[in-house]
């Protein structure tokens, strides 16, 4: 085999990509699995660490308003409950799911790249190692930034709001996890935006020049794209969101200008 059949894509049938991407997907879902048996062991320490950032949020709002209208200050913080007998087990259940997905996300984006693998160019195959480890740090980076920022932001507008309404706090524990993991996840997936861009250019589909000058359209999808994607009717979230996702919308024109096959 020369040098150019060795840079060419592989060609292969449709048959062939589906038998591929079975194998793929099979894969995944086994490490998930295996990864889930090690999550499900340590539930109630997950579940603790899913409910930290609210947590802070409502003991210090519960003791701010408990101050502000002359009551004793709480001492015991208890707001979830749950009205059906398996709701905290099918509960917990789903967060260790979606906890095994995040312990082996590295593996999950290689088997992302190996299903992609046969359509790049042998200079492109040898990128394995940076696109795990760049698309591993912007998922997981974004599902940070969420848990410590957004969830903060998020706690500190809808408390304040039902604490300056004389309400009392009883949440259901599937509704939490429903925003926590609907945020997290959504903000992971919001800064894999860069990547995706990344091989939109390198398949031309997509300019650093046409990003630049559909920007104002981005922009609207953007803000539509974060209500829907940020929790809730709180306006401020979804302008929050959508800041950080016109900044990740930008840093793509630059991903974009550097990813463009060079004319030979």
């Amino acid at each position: 085999m020369n040098e150019t059949e060795e840079s060419t894509p592989s060609q292969m049938t449709f048959w062939e990509h589906l038998q591929e991407l079975r194998v793929r997907l099979v894969r995944s879902a086994l490490i998930v699995v295996a990864g889930f048996g090690l999550t499900y062991w340590q539930r109630f320490r997950i579940w603790d660490w899913a409910q930290h950032p609210f947590m802070d949020v409502f003991k210090t709002h519960s003791i701010a308003h408990a101050k502000a209208v002359g009551l004793p200050i709480p001492t015991v913080f208890e707001p979830f409950a749950f009205t059906s007998l398996t709701e905290p087990f099918f509960s917990l259940m789903r967060l260790s799911l979606w906890a095994a997905a995040f312990l082996v996300a590295p593996f999950l984006f290689y088997q992302l790249w190996a299903f992609i693998r046969p359509g790049l160019y042998e200079k492109e195959r040898r990128l394995v190692i940076p696109f795990v480890l760049v698309t591993s740090v912007c998922f997981i980076g974004g599902a940070l930034f969420a848990y410590y920022n957004a969830f903060k932001i998020l706690g500190d507008i809808l408390f304040k709001e039902a604490m300056e309404a004389g309400l009392r706090t009883n949440l259901h524990l599937e509704d939490y996890l429903d925003l926590f993991i609907y945020t997290v996840v959504g903000t992971g997936l919001m800064f894999e935006l860069p990547v995706l861009v990344y091989f939109l250019a390198r398949f031309r589909v997509v300019t650093a020049g046409w990003l630049l000058k559909y920007w104002r359209h981005a922009s609207i999808i953007i803000v539509i794209a974060a209500a829907f994607l940020t929790p809730g009717d709180v306006i401020v979230t979804t302008i929050f969101f959508s800041g950080i996702l016109l900044a990740l919308y930008f840093i793509s024109v630059v991903v974009a200008w550097f990813a463009a096959p060079k004319p030979k």
